[in-house]
């Protein structure tokens, strides 16, 4: 492990906090608006992020002097596999009205975000959420995050019910054991408080006294189907089926998406095949793995903590070798099974046990009402006449399940009536889109994005309608900064903000998620994208294979033959 002497500020923070506690149960009480700065790295743990409005930066007293910063907090709900009842999904809307800016948003790791929670408003924000039986716990900071899954909610396949068990076994093995989380924001005033002396320690097997030296993503899919993006994961479990039935798991590992530009220290990475396992064997080794990058990640820069670095550094045989030692016995070569497709699972589709289930696509994940596309009522009315369970996608968007046949026709006209569209009224393009929020919340954005995309999409969608390639797949991926949260790196097109309005275009991912793109252009004015593209779109159309994706015909012909077109 790093020296001592030589550790990152935040890791001195983790050390020094008590398990996580430092100073937010007295912060947490007190009047101030915000918490300190070593307090905002210790909320990441509990699942919250201190942020500001940063529409409001300019803003004026009356006497023209500065506001100053409008401290907010987004709150996110881990929930692994995106499952989530009716009443958890009310009760969400009920909290982001209540605590939040009106809006909640899916994420693009199948959970929910509370955006404009005032500091005043969090405690009760977070007991809200956890009276629905889930948690924030988790959810953010130098710790296993939501474990993601295929979503589709197929009945009499043990397939999928295996893939969400394993990944409910993951979720709470690598829940942190430390009680700050119960005791800072489930207890009432006169509850404990992180600050009693009397404080006791427990024992954190997995996480140790510094917990992990970054975050750490897990998740599960098909082959099929790699809906959930599982070569972006630190460790990926791809499920190797034979008839009907998981015999094994090939792991990948050292996935990871965030960058820093002017550091060329760092990238992007797709993860490496490292094993093939039985079913039995995913939590042991994903145990495993997690040790070694606790023990031997990079605690001194931040920036190369992931275990994507480890791995590069290492190489994927030395790595290897050091999970089989932790392990305890060694592990069979990967198997041939990869990932061959995708699914948005958006429509109406058979269950498989006489009943249907319903995707319906929310554009950059944002459940709210605007004009005549009223979202959250839409939902707020179908979740309270029917009680159906849900399910959170990847790609931001919900599946509503255990319909039944005989109230498809009522459904379908609420959702006309909210000016909700369906699979057959949306392009492909938009479909496959996601962004990450970027302005005015998170504090790490450049420029736009989920409020950018959908205008975006719009001119892509005229483009390709003038080519005739509506009916193509393609993925388009949206992000405010460099980091990577919407996974801008491996899809057919990637826009990454370098700049106040302007963007780096990526080409020559795909959909199925399982290889990065290049960098196509730099420096691209929002208002410039698709004008940018629309001569790669031509020369697509023109010269493509058959059946090949826009995707696929980028990373055929390379940056340099595009450009020479």
């Amino acid at each position: 492990m790093t020296d001592a002497a030589k550790l990152s500020k935040v890791e001195h923070i983790k050390i020094e906090s008590r398990q996580l506690r430092g100073s937010l149960g007295s912060e947490i009480m007190s009047d101030v608006d915000h918490f300190c700065s070593d307090s905002e790295q210790l909320l990441k743990p509990h699942g919250m992020y201190q942020q500001d409005d940063r529409d409001e930066r300019k803003a004026k007293n009356a006497d023209g002097t500065a506001k100053g910063k409008q401290y907010m907090m987004m709150v996110r709900t881990r929930i692994p596999g995106g499952r989530a009842s009716a009443a958890q999904f009310l009760a969400h809307l009920d909290l982001c009205e209540q605590y939040g800016n009106d809006t909640l948003r899916i994420t693009t790791r199948q959970g929910f975000q509370l955006h404009g929670v005032i500091k005043d408003n969090l405690k009760a924000a977070v007991q809200g959420i956890n009276r629905t039986l889930l948690t924030t716990k988790g959810a953010c900071g130098d710790n296993n995050r939501n474990v993601m899954c295929c979503p589709a909610p197929i009945k009499n396949n043990t397939v999928f019910d295996e893939m969400q068990v394993a990944a409910d076994q993951l979720a709470e093995h690598f829940t942190a054991k430390s009680t700050a989380y119960h005791e800072i924001f489930l207890t009432d005033e006169s509850g404990t408080t992180q600050n009693a002396a009397e404080w006791q320690p427990v024992e954190e097997p997995i996480y140790g006294k510094t917990y992990l030296p970054r975050k750490f993503k897990m998740g599960i899919c098909l082959p099929e189907d790699n809906c959930i993006d599982i070569y972006t994961q630190d460790l990926g479990f791809l499920a190797v089926v034979e008839n009907n039935q998981i015999v094994g798991y090939n792991v990948l590992v050292g996935g990871g998406m965030g960058v820093t530009p002017s550091a060329a220290k760092t990238f992007p990475a797709v993860a490496k095949k490292l094993a093939y396992i039985q079913p039995d064997q995913v939590v042991g080794v994903a145990e495993a793995i997690v040790k070694v990058q606790r023990d031997f990640g990079n605690r001194e820069d931040r920036k190369r903590a992931r275990m994507k670095y480890l791995i590069h550094d290492w190489g994927i045989e030395a790595f290897k070798a050091k999970v089989e030692e932790y392990y305890g016995q060694s592990l069979p070569a990967p198997h041939a099974a990869d990932v061959t497709g995708v699914d948005d699972h958006i429509g109406w589709h058979e269950q498989g046990d006489g009943k249907l289930f319903l995707g319906i696509n929310i554009e950059t994940g944002r459940i709210k009402d605007e004009g005549e596309l009223r979202i959250k009522t839409g939902l707020r009315t179908l979740l309270k006449k029917y009680g159906m369970p849900t399910r959170l996608t990847a790609l931001q968007s919900v599946i509503l399940c255990d319909i039944d046949p005989k109230d498809k026709a009522d459904i379908n006209q609420l959702l006309a009536e909210h000016g909700i569209k369906q699979d057959h009224e949306l392009t492909l393009v938009r479909r496959y889109s996601i962004a990450c929020p970027a302005f005015p919340t998170c504090g790490l954005s450049i420029t736009e994005s989920e409020r950018a995309l959908p205008g975006v999409i719009d001119q892509l969608e005229v483009e390709l309608s003038k080519l005739g390639l509506l009916a193509e797949k393609i993925a388009v991926h949206m992000t405010g900064c460099p980091n990577g949260c919407a996974r801008p790196y491996t899809p057919d097109i990637g826009f990454v903000g370098k700049t106040l309005g302007k963007y780096t275009i990526f080409l020559g991912g795909n959909a199925e998620g399982t290889r990065l793109g290049f960098i196509y252009q730099d420096l691209v004015p929002q208002e410039e994208l698709v004008k940018t593209l629309s001569p790669v779109l031509l020369q697509y159309k023109a010269e493509r294979k058959p059946g090949e994706s826009f995707g696929d015909f980028c990373a055929r012909l390379g940056k340099e033959a595009l450009k020479a077109e």
